[in-house]
């Protein structure tokens, strides 16, 4: 049997989408299991046993027609018994139908899904405290009515060779290993994602405070000015507890890092979603435009803590379309002021670092 997954979209959804080659696997032992996804978020995958082939979408397939022709031609001569598209986009779609699957699964979603042998209900809101982007993908397996247990929980593999090159570049950074790390998810992948700077500095002066720790920031190196920000605005005594400069030259480095932390706060995205992957506490702030139910999976309050500005006022984004709260994403994260966070952050602390 030969399966392909496609999830062609960001870290945060391949390394859920995983999942489903995840289970797939300890199924169908046997099986081929395929993973078509970005070229950049291949990282996120190495060590997974559970996939056979990770098929790449580069730009170049969808800047030209004659190379995505190629690319879907590819698969259809793999002869794919099943194909899952988890992403459902013109892209995945045509593909799915090139490639000849006898049985294709999507959600139940938009136009293209009448092109699917088996289309799943597209849920619009959580049932457990997996959130919606795990419930979502776990559900495109019900049409394979799979007989074993299903491991909603997706997982990042980092090799004994790898640890201790992260380890290495503690010793390198002379970073305090008696003391507890942690990872300040700094800036969001873009501004209407990233808690305003001068908040994450009184968040960050806070945690350092009351807290005998090392601090790493975690940013793209093209975001270094704005780091440089909020590293320059915090407190003396906070400045002597963050390790500005050690930072990952490419993801898997970062990975790597990461997995040395004790903890991650700061902005929802990858970074969050590759913590809870190596099974690190998490306390994450949304956006006040995105749907916190979709990615605040596996909130328990106690080892991943979410806070999002609907939690302080519930009715004030009522009948306020997403599209409208990101254009006045400015005015919606100033209300979310550091003094509502400080009580849950706290307690947060006081259960992960004591």
């Amino acid at each position: 049997m030969k399966i392909l997954v496609i999830q062609q979209k960001m870290i945060g959804d391949v390394l859920a989408s995983s999942i489903l080659c995840n289970n797939l696997h300890n199924t169908y032992p046997n099986a081929q299991i395929d993973y078509l996804v970005y070229k950049e978020t291949t990282p996120v995958l190495e060590g997974n046993s559970s996939i056979d082939n990770i098929i790449l979408f580069e730009e170049k397939h969808r800047k030209s027609k004659k190379e995505f022709l190629n690319l879907a031609l590819k698969i259809r001569a793999t002869k794919y018994d099943i194909v899952i598209d988890a992403y459902l986009k013109l892209e995945s779609t045509l593909i799915t139908f090139i490639s000849g699957a006898k049985k294709t699964i999507s959600y139940k979603k938009n136009f293209f899904s009448f092109l699917y042998t088996d289309k799943v209900y597209f849920a619009t809101s959580p049932k457990t405290q997996m959130g919606l982007a795990i419930e979502r993908r776990l559900s495109l397996l019900n049409p394979l009515d799979l007989n074993t247990l299903i491991n909603p929980y997706p997982k990042l593999f980092i090799t004994a060779e790898e640890n201790q090159k992260a380890s290495n570049l503690f010793d390198k950074h002379l970073v305090n290993k008696q003391r507890k790390t942690v990872m300040i998810s700094l800036l969001g992948s873009e501004k209407s994602k990233t808690y305003p700077l001068d908040y994450m500095t009184t968040i960050i002066d806070l945690i350092a405070k009351n807290n005998d720790i090392n601090i790493i920031f975690n940013y793209f190196p093209k975001q270094i000015n704005d780091a440089q920000k909020v590293f320059d605005a915090c407190s003396d005594s906070t400045k002597e507890k963050i390790y500005f400069d050690l930072l990952g030259d490419d993801l898997r480095t970062f990975i790597t890092l990461m997995n040395q932390c004790d903890l991650i706060i700061g902005n929802d995205g990858g970074a969050i979603n590759m913590a809870k992957a190596l099974n690190k506490p998490t306390y994450t702030i949304f956006s006040p435009w995105i749907d916190k139910e979709s990615w605040s999976t596996f909130e328990d309050g106690t080892v991943n803590k979410a806070i999002h500005l609907k939690d302080f006022y519930p009715d004030l984004l009522t009948n306020i379309s997403r599209k409208e709260r990101k254009k006045n994403y400015t005015h919606y994260y100033s209300l979310l002021k550091p003094s509502l966070i400080f009580e849950s952050l706290t307690n947060f602390l006081n259960i992960h670092l004591h």
